[in-house]
């Protein structure tokens, strides 16, 4: 072994030697911080490593619409699932007593199966408001759900009426 292996002089204090790999024609990357740039396997248009020929990073997630999203919320709270209060701040004016009067009645509720949005279908006015109907389907029963959404000048959607089939809540003085 003694003729095999040959020893290099290091400097005090110095690096030992570097293995250059040749099949790397730039070299390795330059290492950043943590939180600071981007890792090999994740910069833009490189491809993964576990399927070939598909960018690491997909596109943007499409955004669920509104009337989706207050749908699904109205359902939560109409069947008891949510509190009314969760959607406080979603809601404007008078909707929210509404919604609170419709909830106290337990519309939705149902033994067994949960209420689910069947169908959406909605009316633009006027820009910055939608109205909408639902569909809700618990079992073999489906219900009728139709409310208000207007965007405030946060760009905010919230919900300014909300009406189910049945009793509607009683008009005050001051509506």
């Amino acid at each position: 072994m003694n003729g095999t292996m040959t020893r290099t002089k290091r400097q005090p204090g110095g690096r030992p030697p570097v293995r250059h790999d040749t099949r790397r024609p730039g070299g390795t990357p330059r290492r950043t911080a943590p939180g600071q740039g981007t890792s090999r396997a994740t910069a833009p248009g490189v491809p993964s490593a576990t399927a070939p020929g598909v960018p690491s990073r997909p596109g943007p997630v499409p955004q669920p619409r509104p009337t989706d999203v207050f749908a699904d919320r109205l359902v939560s709270v109409l069947s008891g699932q949510r509190p009314v209060h969760s959607m406080l701040r979603h809601t404007v004016g008078r909707a929210y007593d509404e919604l609170a009067w419709l909830a106290e009645r337990g519309p939705l509720r149902t033994r067994g199966t949960r209420p689910v949005v069947r169908d959406i279908g909605y009316f633009v006015p006027r820009p910055g408001a939608i109205e909408a109907f639902a569909r809700i389907g618990a079992g073999d029963q489906l219900r009728a759900m139709a409310f208000r959404l207007e965007c405030g000048p946060d760009h905010r959607w919230r919900c300014t009426a909300v009406e189910l089939g049945g009793p509607r809540m009683p008009r005050t003085d001051d509506d």
